[in-house]
């Protein structure tokens, strides 16, 4: 037996699951944080150009509109002294005011100098309206004609300087428009290359995890299973030794603790086998030697048993009244004792060779046997006036002498222990599972609890010689056919009455799935009835 080589123990498969989803849930952790900031600063650029500098940019040509509406009004009407002319200018005061309020809004947040921007050009707008626009209208209104004088002149400069500082308004909001639509293309491209990012760490990851639970747990599974594998294929000398999580390592230690045993029970196993091979050879030479006692009982034993006998009873017949009483009666002893002894013989014969045919069982009908054991006993069924009752038997595997012999001993023993009233025998046979279950009961003496088992066992009498005769061997031989056959016989304790003996035969394999009977004949309803006393304890 080889020693078990130590096993190192290292993780177990559950802290190694552990921990690679944990790394996998704070790679995920990271790449949502990463990637959400990534989103969120996208969204940020593109709602400030969406939302703020385009609405800016767009205000600021409105203002820009606005004024020259304005500019444009206020001129034609100081030429032309028509009222219509007013209109543009009053319709560019109310889209600057408007304009102007919303500005004043979206400035601050597009940047400081966009607001003072805004402020510039309100101021210089007014202004312009101040010393320019107002007084030129009032003047046209005051005379009803047309203005042509340096005013003019000078309230162009005015509005030129106006036209530059909202030049300079639109200017720095659309460089934070470019800044800003750079800044958002720079988002994009942040995200993607974060987006890009996560995907390869994934993947990486995913690797990773991969080869390390392959490393980890699959490759030491298989080499656990390699390993179980050549200890089962018989190498019990091999040591199990196998690195991985602490779950392969343990199975690693139960496999040699299996191997180890196995080893053990074989060892055992091993040296039970050369002593059962003594025992089979001694058991082989005991039975040659029986087989040679039969043979010499049968012939050389026989013969001057049959020599005493036939003398004894020729002096018995010869000289019998012509001694005294006490030499009739030795004599009558001789005589006893040689019929006896030739009857024990002849039995202890009959014993030995059941199951020693060379025949195999094959299916004989229960009714033949049955009727065979009753001829052979009819002229004791006669004196007694006996009557038995039975219904039609099953085809079984036995032997037909064999299961002949075995009615004959229970109806031989239903006779001989019989009651005061003639003997009944009653006979029934039902269908118990994959055994037939036969039942002997008749009203004789009976037997009594203690005495169940004792009545099977070879040479044991429950009474004396004188009151019943026999040499103790039928009920013995009748559990030995029965086993031979694969049954078994009991004594029934519940039943009163009388005695009940009560045995199986196994149903033959061509009746399991149909009943076996003999030709011609059926199983009566009350045939299969099955009494609830009658089943094996």
């Amino acid at each position: 037996m080889s020693e078990t080589a130590p096993v190192r123990k290292r993780w177990p498969l559950s802290r190694i699951v552990s921990v690679g989803v944990l790394a996998l849930l704070l790679f995920s952790v990271a790449a949502v944080a990463v990637g959400g900031f990534a989103l969120l600063n996208l969204r940020h650029n593109r709602e400030r150009v969406v939302l703020t500098l385009d609405p800016a940019a767009l205000q600021a040509q409105q203002l820009d509109i606005a004024l020259l509406n304005q500019e444009t009004g206020v001129r034609g009407y100081a030429l032309s002294a028509q009222t219509s002319f007013l209109a543009p200018y009053n319709s560019g005061f109310t889209a600057e005011k408007t304009v102007i309020a919303s500005l004043k809004k979206t400035a601050p947040q597009v940047s400081s100098v966009t607001a003072t921007d805004l402020t510039s050009v309100a101021t210089q707008a007014h202004y312009w309206r101040i010393h320019y626009a107002q007084p030129a209208i009032n003047q046209v209104k005051r005379t009803g004609k047309p203005v042509i004088s340096p005013d003019i002149t000078a309230g162009k400069a005015y509005f030129d300087n106006l036209r530059s500082k909202i030049a300079k308004l639109e200017a720095d909001i659309s460089t934070s428009r470019t800044s800003a639509v750079a800044g958002l293309n720079d988002a994009a491209s942040l995200l993607d290359v974060v987006f890009v990012a996560i995907a390869i760490g994934l993947a990486v990851i995913v690797v990773i995890l991969a080869l390390g639970l392959r490393a980890a747990a699959i490759r030491p599974l298989h080499s656990i299973a390699a390993e179980a594998r050549r200890v089962a294929g018989g190498d019990f000398d091999h040591a199990v030794a196998v690195r991985g999580p602490q779950e392969v390592t343990d199975l690693a230690e139960d496999v040699n603790s299996m191997r180890e045993r196995i080893l053990q029970e074989l060892s055992a196993t091993l040296a039970a086998n050369t002593v059962l091979e003594a025992h089979a050879a001694e058991l082989e030479r005991s039975n040659s030697e029986l087989e040679q006692f039969a043979y010499i009982a049968s012939h050389d034993l026989q013969e001057p048993l049959r020599k005493v006998a036939s003398f004894t009873q020729l002096l018995q017949r010869r000289y019998q009244g012509q001694l005294d009483s006490r030499a009739d009666q030795y004599i009558e002893f001789a005589v006893d004792g040689a019929k006896r002894m030739q009857a024990l013989i002849n039995d202890l014969l009959a014993y030995s060779r059941v199951g020693r045919s060379s025949r195999q069982p094959a299916l004989v009908s229960s009714d033949a046997a049955f009727n065979q054991a009753r001829a052979n006993l009819a002229a004791q069924l006669e004196d007694t006036g006996a009557t038995i009752e039975s219904g039609h038997l099953p085809l079984v595997l036995a032997e037909m002498p064999l299961l002949t012999a075995v009615f004959q001993n229970l109806l031989s023993n239903a006779l001989k222990f019989r009651g005061e009233q003639p003997p009944r025998i009653v006979i029934k046979v039902s269908r118990d599972g994959p055994f037939w279950l036969f039942s002997f009961a008749d009203n004789g003496i009976g037997i009594e609890r203690d005495y169940a088992d004792r009545v099977f066992v070879i040479f044991q009498r429950l009474h004396e010689r004188s009151a019943y005769p026999g040499t103790g061997i039928g009920l013995a031989m009748t559990r030995k056919i029965i086993e031979y056959f694969g049954g078994r016989i009991w004594l029934d304790e519940a039943f009163t009455g009388g005695a009940r003996f009560l045995f199986t035969l196994p149903v033959p394999e061509e009746a399991i799935s149909s009943r076996s009977l003999p030709a011609g004949t059926s199983v009566r309803p009350e045939d299969e009835e099955t009494d609830a006393r009658v089943r094996e304890p």
